[in-house]
This record gives structure tokens, sequence and C-alpha cells, in this order.
């Protein structure tokens, strides 16, 4: 099956800004860095004002663009899993969820995750694979090594333990990047989250990774491009 193929049902996306919340703050920083040179140059020098606001423009451009939030049609299948995030699959393979989580390895059995990177370019909110429940949130600590490397293992990193309705335990890992510094994660335990909900976001450049019980069928391959909470990711058994 193809990693783009239509849904034969769709949801629509809950209702969100054009631009997602989390990017304000610095949206509004760099509108007062670009706004500044034509207004210190105006009464003297107003052309130079205007040429010396041009990379503030371009800036402010960028982050727009970075920080954007398109509305989504979310498929809604049994047992189907949604992308979490816009990005290029790089791996799917054999892989523990990460320690902090405390996961009882006897409950979720063996597992194996998707990795998904993001560039710079890429929508960077994160969504909920599948309707459940979250059973923990934990972060840990590390490295800002480029997301799409090995080195990667050891970044910082922001975990949600997802309890499916189907009763069997999902995980998704927010992993900062080279440029990313900053992982926003809004998912608390106990939450209810449905398919395809915005849960957080990733500041400039990430990975995105999927853990599931191993024999799952994985729906995308290495090198598929996947669009969060619309790529068909993976049929659970």
């Amino acid at each position: 099956m193809s990693a783009s193929s239509p849904a034969s049902r769709t949801r629509s996306d809950d209702p969100a800004p054009i631009l997602a919340r989390e990017g304000w703050p610095i949206l509004a920083i760099v509108l007062v860095i670009a706004a500044l040179p034509p207004l210190i140059a105006g009464p003297l020098a107003p052309a130079w004002g205007w040429y010396l606001a041009i990379p503030g423009v371009l800036l402010l451009a960028f982050c727009c663009w970075f920080f954007r939030d398109p509305q989504r049609a979310i498929p809604e299948e049994p047992g189907l899993l949604v992308a979490p995030a816009d990005g290029l699959v790089i791996a799917i393979e054999p892989a523990t969820p990460p320690e902090e989580l405390g996961l009882d390895k006897a409950r979720t059995g063996e597992m194996e995750r998707v990795v998904i990177f993001l560039n710079v370019f890429n929508v960077h909110v994160n969504r909920v694979p599948y309707a459940g429940t979250i059973l923990k949130v934990a972060g840990k600590a590390g490295l800002f090594a480029h997301a799409g490397k090995p080195e990667a293992e050891h970044n910082q990193r922001k975990s949600i333990a997802l309890q499916l309705s189907n009763g069997a335990t999902a995980v998704v890992t927010q992993v900062t990047g080279l440029v990313a510094r900053r992982i926003v994660c809004h998912a608390q335990e106990g939450q209810a989250y449905k398919v395809g909900q915005r849960y957080g976001l990733i500041r400039f450049g990430s990975r995105t990774d999927v853990y599931l019980p191993k024999g799952t069928t994985w729906l995308v391959k290495p090198g598929d491009k996947t669009t969060g909470g619309v790529t068909k990711l993976a049929k659970l058994k």
C-alpha cells in the first residue's frame, strides 16, 4: 500500500491558528528586529533603513513558514496508525523504548520503531498516531547531534507512552537535532487523545520516533515522505 494512499474515511482536523502558538513569542521578537532598522534610520536615511530591514523580513518569513500549522484530513480506520510528523522515513528497526518511561517489557513485549527525520522546511507540529490514553510522559537530557545521524540516539528527547484503544502500548518520542533546542510536549498522563490530534512541536529540525509491538504491519518504508496526521503509517495486528 502506498504511504500516501487515500483513506476510506476521514475526520476533520481540530481548529487551530494557521501559525502554531508555540512560535508566537519567536515571531514577535523577529518582527521587532525587522521593524527596528527603518524606525531608527527613518528620519536620517529612510532608504537605507528599509534595506537594512531586509534580513529581518526574510527571517520573519522563514519563521512564519516554519511555524505553519495546516489543517489536515485525518484517516480513521480500525487498527490504522497515522504519521506523527511531516518528514522522511530513515529507518524501521527493532528497538527498545526509552528507558526513562520505565515500561514493563513483559507487558509491552518486543517492539519495533519507525524513525522520521524532520528538516527545517517540514511542518514541525507533532500528532498522536492512534487514539488512546497517555500512560506516562518522560524526558531525558542529552546531546544536540544531527537528528539524521546515529549519534542522535543520545540527543535530548521527550517520550509519551500511549495506551491504545485495542489494549496495546505505543511510544512516541520527540528528539532534538543539531539546530532544534526546544521540545514542546503538551501531553499529560491520563489525557485521552484522538488519532491525529496535535500534542506538541519541536523547534528547528528534529526527529520523531514511533515504537510499536513487534509484528505490526508497516505501511511505509525507508525513503518515504510522511505527512503528519495523514500518511498511513502502520496497521496493528
